[in-house]
């Protein structure tokens, strides 16, 4: 392409872009006005709202966290006068971190008082990365529904908590064999065996892995009884 040729091609490009220009620029500068609004909004957001409620969030469940430490539910979720309880936490910062966590003090604490339907539904809205806290909060909920009679339910959570955080074999062991006998009484025999196997395989040093063996073969024996009838 001789010199010439290549001027024309990018005199016509460069007409093709003001023409694009000309036709296009309110929209185009509409759009980049939008984005500018957005992120400096954002950021607005996060640096004068969002940051200032999460530490103020922080501070009104410090005391919380004590109060759960010794077991005084009651001041967990409502306070003592002076400090707030999670529950407050939870109405007036509910996008913050710390109202996430409030949820799990707030069905545990719940739990203990045997409000079962309260402690599900706080149970049911929080969730962490920390597997050994969502281990636990697994495990409370399934007990939550044990407690209201739903059982399949219970079984499901169970299970959920028993593989969640295997590093901690005393709890998933226990969790497992929950499942299992609670399975039982669903008469869900074959269900309650392979617990009790995946009790005795995975975690056979625990207390639980030691006694997987004894129902194991009781419901073996309990099988072929009803078979043989």
């Amino acid at each position: 392409m001789s010199d010439k040729q290549v001027e024309v091609v990018e005199k016509d490009a460069l007409l093709q872009m003001q023409s694009f220009w000309q036709k296009n620029n309110k929209i185009i500068t509409s759009v980049l006005v939008v984005i500018v609004l957005a992120v400096g909004g954002w950021y607005g957001y996060t640096q004068y709202i969002q940051k200032p409620n999460e530490e103020k969030a922080a501070e009104l469940i410090y005391k919380a966290q004590q109060y759960f430490a010794v077991d005084s539910s009651h001041q967990v979720l409502d306070g003592d006068g002076f400090n707030k309880g999670v529950l407050f936490v939870i109405k007036n910062y509910g996008s913050t971190k710390s109202a996430n966590l409030a949820h799990f003090y707030a069905g545990v604490s719940y739990l203990k008082l045997g409000d079962f339907n309260k402690a599900v539904e706080h149970l049911k809205d929080f969730s962490t990365d920390a597997k050994q806290i969502q281990m636990v909060a697994y495990g409370a909920l399934a007990d939550a529904y044990s407690e209201l009679n739903k059982k399949d339910d219970a079984v499901s959570y169970y299970k959920k908590a028993g593989s969640t955080f295997e590093k901690d074999e005393f709890s998933s062991a226990e969790y497992l064999f929950k499942a299992a006998l609670l399975s039982e009484t669903l008469g869900k025999t074959k269900e309650a065996v392979e617990l009790y196997k995946e009790v005795k395989s995975k975690f056979p040093t625990t207390d639980k892995g030691f006694q997987a063996d004894k129902y194991i073969y009781r419901l073996s024996v309990e099988k072929n009884d009803l078979g043989s009838n």
